[in-house]
């Protein structure tokens, strides 16, 4: 069952504002359920991201971490409920959202292949006026200097790499208030893991909330303030990184032992 968006023209939609004391609260997801066709994907999903954090979703593939990004975007029907900053996402709409600040960089990067970095880049900022846009630039410049020397070069000759940097830095030129990371570090070889973990306390110290989903429990576990360990579409564990170190099933079910 979908969230149902007919409102009465001359009542407040519920669900549209954020309670009190709960200002702090970016996105908050409860009893979410969401399928396609018979397949339920997430069922009875409660998150909660609050400002400045990094929260982390990790899980094998399949668990639902994208298939949460995709809803809290706007881009799936669901059950239940998932609030942006205290409005029902399916109520606001997808360019809405972007125009308050939700920004997605999605799994598959979805960059302009035929299109030069700059160009990428200056798509990115499409919502922004010019002096954000030009803000906004140089601070991807100073987090991925991999980019600053690509300006001229087009998306489809760099790296897989290069391009999660193009696919993070496009993300930023929006201006999120929430940014959403799907996946960044798959794929990616150890110094460009590297520089996509380097490049998230900048992101934070500039007001950024971050939803980040991983398949490395590892790099979830060093940069996230809080965690949730999702299966088969249900939240099965969550805490902070030291809790969840100290969890036998994490230490043996995905660190290793």
């Amino acid at each position: 069952m979908s969230v149902d968006t007919d409102t009465d023209a001359d009542e407040e939609p519920a669900g549209t504002e954020a309670t009190a004391g709960d200002s702090d609260v970016v996105l908050e997801a409860e009893d979410l359920e969401v399928s396609y066709g018979k397949v339920t994907a997430l069922r009875g999903l409660d998150v909660t991201v609050s400002e400045g954090e990094i929260v982390s979703l990790i899980g094998p593939n399949g668990a639902g971490k994208t298939t949460f990004c995709n809803t809290a975007s706007g881009f799936l029907d669901y059950g239940g409920s998932v609030r942006y900053r205290g409005q029902e996402v399916a109520r606001v709409g997808q360019t809405e959202l972007v125009d308050r600040g939700m920004v997605h960089c999605t799994e598959q990067r979805d960059l302009f292949g035929y299109m030069d970095v700059e160009d990428n880049l200056g798509l990115g900022g499409y919502l922004r006026d010019d002096e954000v846009i030009e803000e906004r630039k140089e601070f991807v410049y100073e987090l991925f200097p991999r980019l600053d020397e690509r300006r001229e070069q087009n998306a489809r000759s760099m790296s897989g790499g290069e391009q999660q940097m193009l696919a993070v830095g496009r993300a930023l030129m929006g201006d999120p208030d929430l940014l959403i990371l799907d996946e960044p570090t798959l794929g990616l070889a150890p110094v460009i893991l590297q520089d996509i973990a380097e490049a998230l306390a900048p992101i934070v110290e500039r007001g950024v909330t971050v939803l980040l989903t991983e398949q490395n429990v590892t790099f979830a576990l060093k940069h996230a303030d809080r965690i949730y360990l999702l299966e088969n579409g249900e939240a099965v564990r969550e805490g902070t990184p030291d809790e969840l170190k100290g969890d036998d099933y994490i230490r043996e079910s995905y660190l290793g032992g």
